[in-house]
């Protein structure tokens, strides 16, 4: 891995994008909302950006979605160093004269990660299943909506597509400018191993899924699918939400997850042909451990104040630390698949989570349940613990689960709890239209 480092690579990779016609690399990284931050550099000066790491503001990784730095009175404002992962560079295929680079963010003298770094917490959590042997793998799948703006409309949005019963319907019947096709193919040519793309049950819901792989390159793709959306949308005129649910007539967009783990010689370790039913004993230990960690696993997996609006009894958004055998209904479901096909689905995650670290905590509440041999309850118990109703009881069961503190950083654990604190605070105190439309006439 230091290799990557040495100057002389980055300015090879430079040298090569540079005749390829790329004359700006933008290196980006995702903060603790899941939203992609960078800079622009010329490709001139790549080479040495990648060497020396480029400077940011740390403040950037504990500022709201209003432009609030939530820190502590003894902040200094000082530098993280952002250092491109070589290895992530793309070029974007809507602005040829643009590559892509994820970066790790790191101490300004190089010697540890950022501690508040959510692709950090990810890369740490994987070592520690290196250490045993095996390899986690992921596969995002993630719902969002397009809307068009429209300052007549309510909230200045209107939806793009506004029919009912268009699930799985394709064309320009659903798609009528063509907008999510072209979507499809730039992030097949972008390299983000897109596979389909079809609206989804809401109206102007659609959903884009993408191959499985290593899980930090999963992540790295499900937070480049966010970026990509968004930025196409634009371009198209268009606003994507993958926020959870922004209709109060329509049901929500979910991030579910698959996860499995490679043993070293390449085989799936959660498959066992031998098993009566074709799975491994770690398979049910993985289980085990992720409903341990749900109700704080949730404060990540629906990290909004919206998030908890999607969650209702009897929906496709699971509101019980439960599992089943292909049950959609579950927090966990066991797909039919066998063999290299045999995973698990997590099926509580809001589209609005940040892919980078739902990974990160599942897998570190999944290694929990493996080191201690837990065993799951009966699949689609009924007693199965309700999950926290609000994001404020949710970060309560966050800060106390100490397992997963350590696993993804205090410091980082901390600044996640501080930001959505913040956050909700700020709900509590606006006037919403509900509340207008409820008492101003009566009252």
């Amino acid at each position: 891995m230091a290799s990557v480092w040495m100057k002389r690579d980055a300015r090879t990779i430079a040298d090569e994008l540079g005749h390829e016609g790329v004359t700006t690399v933008r290196l980006i990284y995702s903060d603790l909302h899941g939203v992609a931050r960078g800079k622009d550099i010329p490709i001139a000066a790549f080479g040495e950006a990648a060497g020396a790491g480029v400077p940011f503001c740390s403040a950037v990784l504990a500022t709201d979605l209003r432009h609030t730095p939530v820190v502590d009175d003894d902040e200094t404002f000082g530098d993280l160093l952002a250092r491109p992962d070589l290895d992530t560079l793309r070029i974007v295929p809507w602005q040829p004269e643009v590559a892509w680079c994820v970066a790790d963010l790191w101490s300004p003298d190089r010697s540890t990660r950022w501690p508040a770094c959510p692709r950090g917490a990810l890369a740490s959590v994987c070592e520690r299943y290196a250490d045993l042997g095996l390899s986690p793998t992921a596969g995002p799948e993630l719902e969002f909506f397009l809307l068009e703006r429209d300052p007549a409309a309510p909230r200045g949005v209107r939806r793009y597509v506004d029919t009912l019963s268009r699930s799985y319907t394709v064309g320009y019947v659903s798609d009528p400018r063509g907008v999510v096709v072209d979507m499809l193919d730039a992030c097949e040519r972008l390299g983000l191993q897109a596979t389909t793309a079809t609206h989804e049950f809401s109206n102007s819901q659609y959903e884009i899924t993408i191959g499985h792989s290593s899980a930090l390159d999963a992540a790295d793709r499900g937070f480049l699918l966010k970026t990509a959306v968004k930025e196409m949308a634009v371009r198209a005129g268009l606003l994507a939400t993958f926020m959870g649910k922004p209709f109060n007539d329509q049901g929500g967009s979910g991030f579910h997850v698959h996860l499995s783990l490679t043993a070293a010689d390449g085989r799936n370790a959660f498959a066992d042909e031998a098993a009566p039913d074709g799975l491994s004993p770690l398979l049910p230990q993985f289980v085990a451990g992720v409903l341990a960690h749900a109700s704080a696993l949730t404060a990540l997996l629906a990290p909004t104040v919206n998030a908890y609006r999607r969650m209702v009894p009897n929906s496709l958004a699971p509101t019980r630390a439960n599992w089943g055998h292909d049950d959609r209904i579950a927090f966990l479901r066991i797909p039919l698949e066998r063999d290299r096909g045999a995973r698990i689905e997590v099926r509580g995650g809001d589209a609005a989570a940040g892919a980078h670290l739902i990974v990160a905590g599942l897998l570190a509440a999944g290694l929990d349940g493996i080191e201690q041999a837990l065993q799951p309850p009966p699949a689609g118990d009924p007693a199965a613990p309700a999950l926290p109703r609000s994001l404020a009881a949710a970060l309560d069961q966050l800060e106390a689960d100490a397992t997963l503190v350590a696993a993804l950083g205090p410091e980082l654990v901390a600044t996640f709890v501080r930001l959505k604190r913040f956050e909700i605070e700020r709900f509590n105190a606006w006037v919403s239209d509900w509340e207008l439309d409820e008492y101003a006439d009566h009252l």
